[in-house]
């Protein structure tokens, strides 16, 4: 009788401890499976069963979890109660909701994924005494698993886990998106790692299983809802994040070329300066513009521009270095940053690329040939904008210079000299195209090297002058040439009258500069092809001001010229403008230029009628003489009109 009781208590004893741990007693117990009853073993395996597939309903919502978070309650270690019933586990115990708070933290103030993984990992040691902790994304392409394990002591492995290792308990738990409880980790297959228990979970995101999360521990006394509740809210915050770098991507990617579009291309541009400036390095800017792809697009179509467009963001793709970014700057043209790179270099690395391109050949288009500017910071300039504009002025100029030998003039905006007549007039052709889009201004810009330019000469002055001249007459299309014309005729009356040759210099000068204040006057007025109203006229009549005070005050070798170019609009009879002078109060000099700017604009094309016969021309200066124009110069200019070339 006493030996039955006490054989009855040995199996109840036994019977309580499996009730309490299924997987233990199923893993760890095997002499328990001799000796319980039938009834007791089916009643485990019933237990086991469950732990093994905790997730039978496929279709639970993460909402409903939370919800029956605190009022699920079991005997099973796997689901050892709700957050605020603290369990001890090896002697000692967990605070769920002090668990869940680190959590919390650890997503709020870390900074990428890596640095994530790493604080999850040691909360996860310092709070459920884990030996390590893994993370597995998902890779499409490849059909892995890639792995990265963190031990608690701060080391880290990489491995992959492909999908066709059909055993491998972390391709079951990913296929089925159900938690796998394993007694040892040999299916990592890391080698030197502590063996331990593992329970490994499914990352869900919208419904899909983008990685798994996998924990190391002694023995596995762990509350599957919590974890289930942990790895479903890292999926949704990886599957965000990666959704956020799409767009981001996207939002910074051209469609055509898959370079950085306009916008992407400024960020790193930006960004690439300021490391610049901070680590006292050059940074280069090499833009590359095709040629003829108007052409190409009017007599080919778009789609085969299109085609020469990517043959070259391909080309450059793939011959720039790991360092340099490229991207889509503006129709036709691409720009690369390259880091830590001078000018000579930029220049030996762009002549590879156009190499490259040189040797590829288009159907119907031929060999593709693009023009190239470099600039180079802080040589050229520090300031973002100045930057591309000089490299696409210097693209330009190369356009202009043509090839050599089959190649690509390759220009750097230190090789020219601003003043050039070619180099000039690309800068203000991309001023003025860009002047709504820019903080920098045409005049601004142009003034400020007008006047901080070393004058060395009569003649570099007058060098000088033309090319402003010819720059200003650029921005209205309809008066090309105006300003050296005006001056040729200025110098001619000014001979015929006999003035001294030092006067005539200074009136042909005078006569060259007469319209710089059309600098300061908006191309929506310069430009317009009607006659201006009224209150455009009012600001078109503010040149002869501006040219004087803006132009020429600051500038002291210029500033005898003041009253050439300010009263050139005065009449004879006071009605002229700024200042209403009359007859001998308007300085010879400025009646002189009068009657030679008024000659050009009667005998030039203007957008509301053609451009009139010397004769006509000559018979309307002889009307306006002694009102609007002093009468003994009319008499002499139309003396000597003949002769001067009527070409315009």
């Amino acid at each position: 009788m006493e030996k039955n009781k006490v054989e009855n208590n040995k199996k109840q004893a036994i019977k309580k401890s499996l009730s309490s741990n299924p997987i233990s007693a199923k893993v760890s117990n095997p002499i328990a499976d001799k000796i319980i009853s039938p009834a007791v073993e089916k009643s485990v395996k019933t237990i086991t069963e469950k732990v093994a597939n905790p997730i039978s309903d496929k279709t639970d919502k993460i909402v409903a979890k939370i919800n029956n978070f605190n009022s699920y309650r079991t005997n099973n270690r796997l689901y050892s109660g709700g957050i605020t019933t603290p369990v001890k586990t090896n002697h000692r115990f967990v605070d769920y909701a002090d668990l869940l708070q680190e959590i919390n933290n650890d997503f709020r103030n870390t900074n990428g994924l890596n640095e994530l993984f790493s604080a999850l990992n040691r909360t996860f040691y310092e709070k459920m005494d884990c030996n390590f902790m893994a993370f597995g994304l998902f890779h499409e392409k490849s059909k892995c698993i890639n792995l990265r394990l963190y031990s608690k002591r701060g080391e880290t492995y990489s491995s992959k886990v492909f999908m066709s290792d059909e055993k491998n308990p972390i391709i079951q738990c990913f296929k089925s998106s159900e938690p796998v409880a394993k007694d040892d980790i040999k299916f990592l297959n890391i080698p030197y790692m502590y063996n331990s228990s593992a329970f490994i979970v499914p990352m869900v995101s919208v419904n899909q299983c983008i990685g798994v999360v996998i924990l190391g521990k002694e023995s596995i006394d762990l509350n599957v809802n919590l974890l289930e509740l942990f790895a479903s809210y890292l999926g949704m915050y990886m599957h965000n994040a990666e959704l956020l770098d799409r767009t981001n991507k996207f939002a910074n990617t051209d469609t055509l070329t898959s370079l950085n579009n306009h916008r992407g291309f400024q960020e790193i541009l930006s960004s690439e300066i300021q490391k610049a400036e901070e680590n006292k390095t050059s940074l280069s800017v090499v833009m590359l513009d095709v040629n003829n792809i108007s052409k190409i697009n009017r007599e080919l179509g778009h789609a085969k521009g299109d085609e020469v467009i990517k043959l070259v963001a391909e080309k450059v793709k793939q011959n720039i270095r790991p360092s340099d970014s490229a991207g889509r700057y503006g129709g036709d043209e691409i720009a690369i940053i390259m880091p830590n790179t001078d000018t000579a270099e930029a220049k030996y690395l762009a002549e590879y690329i156009t190499y490259c391109l040189s040797c590829c050949f288009v159907d119907d288009v031929g060999p593709v040939k693009v023009s190239v500017g470099i600039s180079t910071y802080p040589e050229c300039t520090k300031d973002q904008e100045k930057l591309l504009i000089l490299a696409e002025q210097a693209m330009y100029i190369s356009q202009a210079k043509g090839y050599k030998e089959g190649m690509s003039a390759i220009i750097s905006s230190s090789d020219y000299n601003f003043w050039d007549d070619v180099a000039l007039n690309s800068f203000a052709e991309i001023l003025a195209k860009r002047h709504a889009q820019i903080g920098i201004n045409f005049e601004e810009e142009l003034l400020h090297k007008f006047n901080n330019e070393q004058i060395h000469s009569q003649n570099h002055l007058m060098e000088m002058a033309t090319s402003l001249a010819g720059a200003i007459d650029a921005k209205d299309p309809y008066t090309k040439d105006h300003s050296t014309s005006v001056s040729r005729y200025s110098e001619a009356l000014a001979r015929a009258i006999n003035l001294p040759e030092e006067e005539v210099e200074r009136i042909k000068l005078g006569a060259l500069l007469h319209d710089v204040g059309k600098i300061g006057i908006p191309e929506s007025v310069l430009k317009k092809p009607d006659k201006l109203l009224d209150d455009e006229w009012e600001i078109m009549k503010q040149h002869p001001t501006i040219g004087a005070e803006k132009v020429l005050e600051p500038n002291e070798a210029l500033r005898d010229l003041i009253p050439i170019v300010k009263y050139h609009h005065e009449r004879i009879d006071g009605l002229g403008y700024p200042e209403k002078l009359k007859g001998d109060q308007i300085p010879l000099a400025a009646r002189i230029v009068s009657v030679a700017d008024a000659y050009h604009a009667l005998i030039s094309d203007r957008p509301y009628r053609k451009g009139m016969p010397v004769e006509k021309a000559c018979e309307i200066l002889r009307m306006g003489a002694g009102t609007q124009w002093d009468a003994d110069l009319v008499r002499h200019f139309i003396s000597i009109a003949p002769s001067l070339s009527t070409s315009v």
